[in-house]
């Protein structure tokens, strides 16, 4: 595709009833991988996303298919947005031949290369180069897709986010960085672990344009994602993105939240859930009422239950599966 074709091409704005139900679907897939988790029948460990739905349906959820995600650890609410099949991902957390990684990958393996889901990483920072890599084969094949790249405060203190940048920024990659500040990285708080006010600062490192927002507003993160996506594409570079947001669940299963107080805890859920300030919003524009949203929020508790229902039915992977997917099966 030339550069012409691609400077002109128009994003697609933002749905916001279809983005509160994309976050929904998010909010209660993630409910639902807890009870699971609780009631013994979850593999593996989990690291949930609640209370940070919007950098998720904001960022991933508005690329085109053919673009990429790279995601982390906290990865649910990225595989949704980007259009990863919601039965695929339960499957492959309770152990299913019918999951996404065929039920050997767990909850921070989960890929989907048909959306564009390149996958999900368990080392923090592990996704800075894979994400350089993918949009350095974009760019040297002249398409026009862009990598987004997500990873978490903590990540940004890796070697490998400095690399990458580095490398981002001497070839000009279609890449966009984003850092979900969400306040902690596992029990340390953000302002114990760098000496600067802002992540996005780092950028003017390797002359990247860095930018921090309210990443609990949908239609900020949107707006921003969408005008890095739009730079580029159109050869302008690489954009670093400091979401600041917060999540409101442990940093994992075992996480008993003695770090925090339920002042701050109840500070971000009460005001500052990305849920409900979208449907605070689109109240009072009068796009939608009250009970219409816990008429949406009850109609997609049962597809969601009845997708675990079904799941809990599929086979488990068998014995010679484990031989599966470890060498190429082609000649390289």
């Amino acid at each position: 595709m030339n550069q012409k074709a691609i400077k002109n091409r128009p994003f697609k704005a933002i749905d916001e009833l279809e983005a509160l139900k994309k976050m929904w679907k998010i909010r209660i897939f993630e409910e639902m991988i807890q009870e699971l988790f609780d009631a013994g029948e979850l593999y593996g460990t989990m690291h949930l996303c609640i209370g940070q739905e919007a950098t998720a349906v904001g960022g991933a959820g508005i690329l085109d298919q053919r673009d990429w995600i790279v995601s982390t650890h906290r990865n649910h609410g990225h595989c949704i947005a980007k259009g990863t099949d919601i039965r695929s991902m339960f499957a492959e957390m309770l152990g299913k031949k019918t999951g996404t990684n065929g039920g050997k990958g767990g909850s921070m393996h989960i890929a989907d290369l048909d959306v564009g889901n390149l996958g999900s990483n368990g080392i923090v920072g592990a996704g800075f180069p894979i994400a350089a890599g993918a949009a350095l084969s974009a760019q040297m094949q002249g398409t026009d897709q862009v990598v987004l790249c997500y990873a978490g405060d903590g990540a940004t203190n890796e070697g490998s986010f400095h690399e990458a940048l580095n490398l981002a920024s001497i070839w000009q990659l279609p890449v966009i960085y984003f850092i979900e500040n969400n306040q902690y990285g596992m029990s340390s708080s953000i302002e114990q672990m760098v000496n600067i006010k802002k992540l996005s600062d780092r950028s003017k490192s390797y002359g990247i344009e860095g930018i921090t927002i309210d990443g609990n507003d949908l239609a900020v993160v949107a707006e921003t994602v969408s005008k890095a996506v739009s730079k580029a594409r159109s050869g302008g570079g690489p954009t670093l993105i400091e979401a600041l947001t917060y999540r409101q669940k442990g940093h994992s299963k075992s996480d008993k939240l003695m770090y925090r107080s339920e002042e701050e805890c109840r500070e971000w859920q009460v005001n500052n859930d990305p849920i409900l300030r979208l449907e605070k919003e689109l109240i009072r524009n009068k796009r939608i009422k009250d009970e219409e949203i816990r008429q949406l929020e009850m109609a997609i508790r049962k597809e969601l239950a009845d997708l675990v229902t079904s799941v809990k039915l599929d086979c488990e992977p068998m014995i010679e599966d484990l031989w599966t997917h470890v060498y190429a099966e082609d000649e390289v």
